[in-house]
């Protein structure tokens, strides 16, 4: 080996006509190992280690001689349109003296305070009722809860905008303040107006952090565990649900006991809005302000001194041959974006459209048919299978990849559609019919939770282009809250119209359109970096 050594810096020494030749030999080899590696469950790994042996010291002396040409290799193929999957990942990834765990914990604050704010109200509304005296106003009591989805739906457009002018953690700040201001007016509301002001406050909070926690979480993480990273924003929403729902056992001793569950959200707000301002800025955002220094410094806290070069070689690779500043709302809907946008709408629509909020809404119901008296339990069911489904594909993220869990989500969630459905209407199965359903509903969110769920938020980030990124996930997330209010809106009629039964069907049928459109037109990205992905769907960007 050693001998090999010598022969190799010899020829490099001596040879420098071959560099080219030598590094792309270099480079189709590694993709080779790369690739066979990956079809190790296949065939035998004899000839990749053999390989690997053999290059293992060229390869460490020839990536850091010829780095630059095998970068430029990367983003060569995927410019010139070879297909996403076929593109080896040459960066290599060693130990970083930066973390970014820290940084990420900050913006789960954000995600935290989401999920709360849209649990809490569900187990205080019947005592803050009385309190106010709207305990037989049906529709006072459906402001309450639906302000919120209308403050979400505003937030997250704000959010995208707020994200490019003032930056990512900037925004965290400012989004401090209508998230505790709502908390502060909910808990000491002494008229129905002021809690609905303070949950429509609440409401825009929340939406400006459902655009800005997967925007900034995506952005700081190392391409190797971006996948793990990014879908533990969905995982804290589910633990704020469940915070929520712990928050609101006090309860039943304690008919007051209402004001402290939305007054403990303030406390949160203020640690999200402290923790941001010691968390280093997106270097992606700052680098495309032209704020190079600052952007090296954020570098260096994040991932450590050593990968300061390589992660600014990459920027400005993708970078290179564009001037232009981020994008304005109508860009959004050119030629030149339109497909992949589209791609990112489509999938929170489905995400709804498949009847999540539905299920969860009845989940209540179905477990009384089922002998499950207790409210409390039921939601606990629901909640443990969301968060337990959802620690598994952060798990799974960077192995088996966002396109392979939202396929098998989706297939998970119109079986067990089909599963309720055939529940409340088989007479064969009449017997078990409150076992099947409840065994549907936790089956259908565990689903749920594995890939439609925490993908979309992750992805989206992943496949805009720099310079709509903000934009595009805000637009997204803008779909996500108007499907949501919608359903929530016209569910009870459906129902009322329909069954039970066929609305799940229709709820089935969404989820195999959704499989069909997902296996057409979303691209796998892991092991991508953010830039590779980006010259790979949008060359011209």
């Amino acid at each position: 080996m050693q001998a090999s050594n010598n022969t190799l810096k010899g020829t490099v020494g001596s040879e420098l006509q071959g560099r080219r030749v030598l590094s792309r030999n270099i480079s189709s080899s590694v993709k080779n190992l790369s690739l066979t590696d990956r079809a190790s469950g296949r065939a035998s790994r004899v000839g990749s280690l053999v390989m690997g042996a053999q290059l293992a010291s060229a390869r460490m002396r020839v990536d850091t001689i010829f780095r630059p040409s095998l970068k430029a290799r990367s983003v060569k193929a995927q410019a010139s349109g070879e297909h996403l999957e076929d593109v080896a990942l040459t960066t290599p990834q060693g130990k970083s003296s930066g973390s970014v765990l820290p940084y990420v914990g900050v913006a789960c604050v954000g995600a935290i305070l989401f999920g709360y704010h849209l649990g809490v109200v569900n187990g205080a509304l019947e005592y803050l009722s009385k309190d106010l005296g709207i305990a037989e106003n049906a529709v006072l009591k459906g402001w309450i809860v639906s302000t919120s989805l209308a403050g979400a739906t505003v937030g997250s457009f704000t959010g995208g905008s707020l994200a490019d002018k003032f930056g990512r953690t900037k925004t965290f700040q400012l989004d401090a303040i209508p998230l505790a201001v709502g908390a502060f007016l909910c808990a000491t509301a002494q008229s129905v107006q002021t809690m609905i002001i303070g949950r429509l406050l609440a409401g825009i909070g929340i939406g400006i952090s459902s655009a800005v926690v997967p925007l900034y979480i995506s952005e700081i993480s190392p391409t190797e565990i971006r996948g793990a990273l990014g879908s533990v924003n969905q995982l804290f929403i589910c633990v704020g649900i469940l915070a929520a729902l712990v928050a609101g056992l006090p309860l039943a001793g304690n008919p007051l006991w209402w004001r402290t569950m939305f007054g403990i959200a303030v406390v949160p707000s203020i640690l999200l809005a402290l923790g941001a301002a010691f968390s280093p800025e997106s270097p992606r955002w700052l680098f495309q302000q032209g704020k190079f220094s600052q952007a090296e410094t954020a570098i260096k806290t994040l991932y450590g001194k050593e990968r300061v070069a390589e992660i600014m070689h990459d920027l400005r690779a993708s970078a290179q041959g564009s001037t232009e500043q981020e994008a304005g709302w109508f860009d959004l809907f050119s030629s030149r974006y339109w497909k992949v946008v589209s791609v990112g709408a489509a999938l929170f629509l489905f995400q709804q459209l498949a009847g999540i909020n539905a299920v969860v809404y009845y989940s209540t119901s179905v477990f009384r048919t089922a002998g499950i008296t207790s409210d409390v339990a039921a939601s606990a069911l629901v909640g443990a299978a969301n968060v337990f489904g959802t620690a598994i594909a952060s798990s799974l993220m960077d192995r088996q990849g966002r396109k392979s869990l939202l396929i098998t989500s989706f297939s998970g969630m119109a079986s067990s559609m089909l599963l309720l459905s055939l529940s409340f209407t088989w007479k064969a199965l009449a017997p078990y019919s409150g076992t099947l359903a409840v065994l549907g509903t936790v089956l259908y969110v565990l689903s749920f939770s594995l890939g439609a769920g925490p993908v979309p938020a992750l992805l989206l980030p992943e496949i805009f282009a720099s310079r709509i990124r903000a934009k595009a996930v805000a637009l997204s997330l803008g779909m996500h809250w108007v499907t949501n209010f919608v359903i929530g809106l016209y569910f009870l009629s459906m129902v009322n119209k329909f069954g039970i039964s066929t609305v799940y069907l229709g709820f089935a049928g969404i989820c195999i359109l959704a499989l069909l459109y997902i296996a057409a037109n979303v691209v796998e990205t892991k092991g991508r970096s953010l830039e590779e992905i980006q010259l790979a769907l949008n060359p011209s960007a």
